[in-house]
């Protein structure tokens, strides 16, 4: 009798020690798994809060985080995610897999390692032929493209250019994209602009885009500067821009050109913000996901797909389980920077209730336990 109390006694003290694992499964299912965080991309000033929130989450729930930026490589991302899942890693979050050949490298990857974890962000699949699809056990998730275009129209029509929603004219905008079949997140967002013109509640007066994608800023300005130069006063009425890279050419065009005019973009960074708060500035609007929550997001999906529990892995947008995910978007306008001195991740004390709101963030019993929330 004394050996087997002695022998009880030992195995409590076992399962309390900090760095055992036994008997405390349920408690933390995750405990001590191996993750890395991949983007396609070179760091920037988004993709560092989204690294930095994604760490957090990760080293939160005990789990050990790595993360590797491939400077705008796809054959890097490629090699740095066959690295890391030939070294062991339990789970990987990729962003920005290209959809030309992101979908037969990552089914090749699974069928080689089918253990491995993997959530990826804007990141299509396409097959050969340009079908969609899925991979089983891989959850998807995108920026809610089409909210983002919407905010940025809405915010024209109903906030600068009431009058001519009110008598039932169109706002007349200079339209900046690039598309069809370029990005996927762009084509998404075309949907957002679309739904607009169908209603008539706006009319497109050109459609520009940067002719050099090595430097797109510096063409964008120079393609604005011609389209701004074709119309006269009162003609264009707005600008609206897919992406804040293209959105710096069109604020070069408009300043230097001295036109008043103003232009919303999708996207953020602090460059931006600098620009939006300057004294008479014609960027009057961004829309954008909030970047500390997508890390977070991103990291806590992978977790649950480690510890089994993808009915808890929810589509923010309709709260429904899914393996198609979208985030939530939330408008930041001129006034809410005014005065300068706001970066990006200072826009959870300035922005509005659609930027902060975080109910939406997925969780289980035991990650509320450890986190708690």
């Amino acid at each position: 009798m004394k050996r087997a109390v002695a022998l009880l006694c030992a195995l409590a003290c076992l399962w309390m020690l900090p760095g055992c694992t036994a008997g405390r499964k349920d408690e933390n299912p995750v405990a001590g798994k191996q993750v890395a965080y991949i983007m396609q991309m070179a760091p920037s000033d988004i993709f560092e809060m989204w690294s930095q929130s994604a760490r957090e989450t990760a080293e939160g729930l005990g789990m050990e985080y790595d993360v590797f930026f491939c400077g705008g490589s796809d054959e890097q991302w490629r090699d740095t995610i066959s690295q890391c899942a030939a070294a062991g890693y339990d789970g990987l979050l990729l962003s920005h897999g290209g959809q030309d050949y992101a979908y037969p490298f990552l089914k090749d990857l699974l069928e080689q390692y089918p253990d491995l974890k993997l959530v990826t962000f804007d990141t299509q699949f396409l097959d050969s032929g340009g079908q969609v699809r899925t991979l089983e056990g891989v959850t998807q998730f995108f920026q809610q493209d089409e909210q983002l275009a919407g905010l940025l129209l809405e915010y024209l029509c109903q906030q600068l250019y009431p009058e001519k929603a009110a008598a039932g004219e169109p706002v007349n905008l200079l339209k900046v994209w690039v598309g069809p079949g370029y990005l996927s997140a762009f084509d998404r967002r075309q949907e957002g602009y679309t739904a607009y013109e169908q209603a008539g509640l706006i009319h497109t007066v050109a459609t520009i885009g940067p002719s050099d994608f090595g430097n797109a800023e510096a063409s964008v300005a120079e393609a604005a500067a011609a389209a701004l130069a074709e119309y006269g006063p009162g003609e264009i009425d707005a600008v609206w821009c897919c992406y804040d890279l293209y959105a710096n050419g069109v604020y070069a065009a408009l300043t230097e050109g001295g036109y008043q005019i103003p232009m919303v973009s999708v996207d953020i960074c602090n460059g931006d913000l600098e620009k939006m708060s300057g004294e008479d500035s014609p960027w009057v609007a961004c829309a954008a996901t909030n970047w500390n929550h997508n890390g977070e997001f991103g990291m806590r999906v992978l977790a649950l797909e480690l510890a089994g529990d993808y009915d808890a892995i929810l589509d923010p947008m309709t709260g429904e389980a899914s393996s198609w995910l979208e985030l939530p978007a939330g408008l930041i306008t001129q006034d809410m920077v005014a005065g300068g001195g706001i970066a990006v991740s200072d826009l959870d004390g300035v922005a509005g209730e659609s930027y902060t709101d975080r109910s939406w963030m997925p969780t289980a019993d035991w990650m509320t336990k450890i986190l708690g929330e």
